[in-house]
């Protein structure tokens, strides 16, 4: 069987109707560019949903990181 591209991986994760964050997509799938394997799945026409989630650190620092999600 032939092996998966991370851009494969993660289109199946989406479509298995799962959401995809930075940190889950480096521990699942080696992959330390979601946002440029987003890109290319919307180049490929695949309608991806962006969702910005704050977050707060023990230390006080306010961030934010993107939720992709496969909108049907």
């Amino acid at each position: 069987m032939k092996a998966k591209t991370q851009k494969e991986a993660i289109l199946y994760y989406l479509q298995r109707g799962y959401s995809v964050t930075p940190m889950n997509a480096l521990q699942l799938f080696g992959c330390f560019r979601l946002s440029a394997v987003i890109f290319a799945l919307k180049k490929d026409g695949h309608n991806i949903a962006t969702k910005n989630v704050k977050f707060k650190s023990r230390y006080g620092f306010i961030g934010r990181y993107a939720s992709y999600k496969i909108v049907k």
